[in-house]
């Protein structure tokens, strides 16, 4: 079994039902664990393990199970179904295709950390996950997986699902914590952590779906199985995806560590005809350009953090030659600017000052100074300058784009500073590929 999490998904992406999930080894890992395990031995598992957060974070998921009191009281698992990444539909396909394999993830972590209450909270526009999900949950409460002794054991949960109202500062953890209860959807200060005090003040874990989703298989088949499906440092496998000019646009469970070329190459199918590849954002809009030259990189955390970069959610969206970076990054800055919750003052006026820059730009009202303005702000908006990670999610495009495609946001210039020094007071020409989108 090298492909765990997306093992039961069928072709035409009919959900499964609980009888088929349970013929493919389904809620064993859960029996396990309730009736085979303490709650620390199953902590213990998870981080024996090695399995980290696949929300985009990277934190160890058995440490943070860890950090949760462990004496008796109100606990709460949450899960972070707020899919609002651009580029991003891994957990969709996951809860859409599978959904007892997210329930019973969430089972296990309730029992791990002790918690009676759990929530599912889910993105506004995922109807149809919504409709799934409903109906396994009602299907394991139907056969007792859910509700009190499960398994005929002294362990009790109830699932919730909560339709959030979609912004996407829900994917700050504390941000979601707030709009869970009620209230505007901002950040919290830190500490607390949520594990010590979340959920209306008590102790809570927050995890993204396809995270949970990898517990049941671990629970199941051992820690040191689930570290041999990797091909790095990073234990197991990953949902990655690749959207823009490919051959073959899609998403593949693939082992932690696969090459960034096998992914683009081998399962997009390479570039589509007449167009070249300039670059990517290997993990989402939120991370920082790569280039050809990064090809042979491999996708897990620490790979591509050292190359400047992060692996984010794992989603890849490919920039071609035709395609304008100073566009893409604009329209990356207008969506960070309309989700930013405005509580803190680099990202409530620096993405607006960032958006205003960049679209006098593309009007051709750009100075050489602009420049120098946008890299200011990019560092203003940085980590340790905000409260939360949006604005420098946001940052992090913009600055790597300065960085290697400076050429092109000079070409906006009305006069380029490259040929002011040799006298050429003209605009400097197209580049072929937008004369080529241009049907010039």
């Amino acid at each position: 079994m090298d492909k765990p999490l997306t093992r039961n998904i069928k072709p035409d992406l009919a959900p499964v039902t609980l009888a088929e999930y349970r013929r493919s080894g389904g809620y064993e890992g859960l029996k396990k664990a309730v009736t085979a395990m303490a709650p620390a031995e199953a902590v213990a598992t998870v981080k024996e393990a090695n399995l980290r957060g696949r929300g985009g974070a990277g934190f160890p998921t058995g440490v943070k199970w860890s950090l949760v009191p462990q004496a008796a009281g109100q606990k709460y698992v949450v899960v972070n179904a707020d899919e609002m990444e651009p580029g991003t539909f891994k957990d969709r396909l996951l809860m859409e295709g599978d959904p007892h394999q997210l329930i019973e993830g969430i089972a296990i972590a309730a029992y791990a950390i002790g918690a009676d209450t759990a929530y599912i909270f889910l993105r506004g526009e995922y109807t149809l996950a919504a409709r799934r999900l409903e109906q396994a949950l009602q299907e394991a409460r139907d056969a007792s997986l859910l509700g009190r002794n499960i398994l005929g054991a002294e362990f009790h949960l109830d699932i919730h699902l909560h339709t959030s109202a979609g912004r996407y500062i829900c994917g700050e953890e504390t941000a979601l914590l707030n709009s869970l209860e009620g209230k505007r959807a901002n950040p919290r200060t830190k500490p607390p952590y949520p594990q010590t005090s979340g959920l209306w003040g008590r102790p809570t874990v927050v995890n993204n779906v396809e995270t949970v989703c990898n517990v049941p298989h671990i629970l199941r088949e051992g820690a040191d199985w689930y570290r041999g499906l990797s091909r790095s440092q990073d234990a197991g496998t990953k949902l990655f995806g690749v959207s823009g000019r490919v051959k073959k646009p899609g998403l593949w469970e693939l082992p932690m560590g696969t090459p960034i070329r096998e992914l683009i190459e081998d399962c997009a199918g390479g570039m589509q005809e007449g167009y070249t590849l300039r670059g990517f954002l290997p993990g989402g809009a939120s991370t920082d350009f790569l280039l050809p030259e990064h090809l042979d990189l491999a996708m897990d955390f620490d790979s591509l953090q050292r190359a400047g970069s992060r692996l984010g959610t794992g989603t890849m969206i490919v920039l071609d030659d035709a395609t304008c970076p100073v566009r893409i990054v604009l329209n990356l800055e207008r969506f960070f600017t309309q989700e930013s919750c405005g509580w803190c003052t680099p990202c409530r006026d620096g993405l607006p000052w960032v958006v205003e820059i960049l679209e006098g730009i593309l009007a051709g009202r750009g100075r050489p100074e602009d420049l120098d303005r946008l890299e200011k702000l990019a560092w203003l908006m940085g980590p340790g300058h905000t409260f939360c990670a949006l604005a420098p999610g946001a940052a992090e495009p913009l600055q790597s784009a300065l960085k290697y495609f400076r050429e092109d946001f000079e070409r906006y210039l009305p006069v380029s500073p490259a040929l002011s020094l040799r006298g050429e007071e003209h605009r400097v020409p197209l580049l072929e590929g937008e004369r080529r989108a241009a049907g010039g």
